[in-house]
């Protein structure tokens, strides 16, 4: 393939990139760190339903006990890697937490 194709095609990958990494938006705004260590998954189902927020947030990572929070909006790519420390917040288009587990 000829130089000028490549760069036309690596200028749409990057494009439909940002594309996607715009059309969620940021999420709810991630509170600070404050959990000290494994997450465990006890009690995380009654946050579901629940409106997507900072507040909650907060109140997951207390009730897990997970050092960090991720939160997954619709469509979002997310790593597959695990994390003991880790609590995943999944939530819809009307930012509504559909579930919360560890790594």
């Amino acid at each position: 393939m000829k130089r000028a194709g490549r760069m036309v095609i690596a200028s749409l990958m990057a494009l439909s990139l940002v594309a996607c990494a715009g059309a969620n938006g940021p999420g709810p705004a991630t509170p600070p760190v404050s959990a000290e260590g494994p997450c465990r998954n006890d009690g995380l189902d009654s946050f579901v339903g629940q409106k997507a927020s900072a507040e909650v947030g907060a109140a997951l990572l207390k009730a897990s006990g997970a050092k960090t929070l991720r939160w997954g909006g619709p469509g979002m790519a997310m790593t597959m890697d695990y994390r003991a420390d880790r609590l995943t917040v999944s939530y819809d288009a009307a930012m509504a937490i559909m579930s919360a587990r560890c790594g």
